[in-house]
This record gives C-alpha cells, structure tokens and sequence, in this order.
C-alpha cells in the first residue's frame, strides 16, 4: 500500500482528520481529538503506526516480523508500526487502519462518536 493511498483511506473514514503536530512528519490521523494512526511517508521504506489490541499485536509481530514492528515512540503492548513495504497486502493494511479506527472510537464518549 502506497503513503497516498493510506492517506486516503484515513482521511474517507467518518469524523477523522489530518494534522501535523509534530513538524512535517508524522502526519497524524485522529477522529474525536484521539491519534488512530501516524503515517511517516518520508521513512524508507515509509510506515504506519496504529493501535490495535494486545492480543494482536504480539500476534501480528510473531507472524510478520520483518513488517510488523513495536509502535515507535508508542506504546508496544497498543501500538504497531506497520512497514509499507509490500509485506503485508494492501487489504490487510486497510483492514487493520480500519481496527485501529474502530478501537479509537469506542473509547470516545458518545457525544465525540462521529454519526
């Protein structure tokens, strides 16, 4: 999966939005005010970091090691970092943007949910 295509996908799902806060990379993906994914284009070869849940996330490391990676800076019982290498097919990355996503959501209280 390309940077512009992770972009796009981020940026498609409801209440989500795009910032910078760090400078000119990460860009940064939230939905209610909470960081779902960071996606560094500028890393060779470019990454994504996303939460999912402990249980996968030491699954997904063990199964794709030379991908799925500790979250950089993040916390790594939550948060993987996701090289877009061609390691893991394009579906599974969106599929896993999409987990991320949800389980940011359900965290927020209901008045921040998007609709």
């Amino acid at each position: 999966m390309k940077p512009d295509d992770v972009t796009a996908h981020c940026l498609a799902l409801p209440g989500a939005a795009e910032d910078f806060p760090f400078g000119d990379s990460p860009a940064v993906y939230r939905v209610g005010g909470k960081i779902f994914a960071l996606l560094s284009e500028g890393a060779v070869p470019p990454r994504v970091s996303l939460k999912l849940p402990p249980d996968e996330v030491l699954a997904m490391r063990a199964q794709h090691p030379d991908t799925v990676l500790p979250g950089y800076h993040l916390n790594k019982r939550h948060w993987v970092t996701v090289l877009l290498s061609g390691g893991l097919e394009a579906e599974e990355v969106r599929e896993l943007l999409g987990q991320s996503y949800e389980i940011v959501v359900a965290s927020l209280p209901r008045r921040l949910r998007p609709a």
